[in-house]
């Protein structure tokens, strides 16, 4: 009877494995750029004239999807971060203020 069981169970799993594995992501990737003192104008996949070269960001943008309109919380870094980490607005948390220190 066991080992009906188990043969049963192995069956089953083989199976789940055959029908359910697929060689594709059914997800997409998803890489996100989040850099400092970097602005819109500064890839030139955005603007051609641009004076900053990055041909690593603009092949990745040319096979992907690139989107234009982007909002900041702040106009320093560490809320941004907060938002990405957490999934929360800092604003609405204890971190209205003093969030960096001067001169940091």
């Amino acid at each position: 009877m066991n080992g009906n069981r188990l043969l049963s169970l192995v069956f089953v799993w083989i199976a789940t494995c055959l029908f359910s594995c697929d060689k594709t992501p059914s997800h997409p990737n998803i890489i996100l750029f989040l850099a400092d003192d970097m602005g819109y104008g500064d890839p030139q996949c955005y603007i051609p004239s641009s004076k900053v070269p990055t041909p690593g960001i603009d092949q990745l943008a040319a096979g992907g999807v690139r989107f234009t309109d982007a909002h900041s919380p702040a106009s320093v870094c560490s809320p941004t971060r907060y938002a990405i980490l957490t999934g929360r607005y800092a604003w609405r948390t204890h971190l209205k203020r003093g969030v960096l220190g001067p001169y940091n």
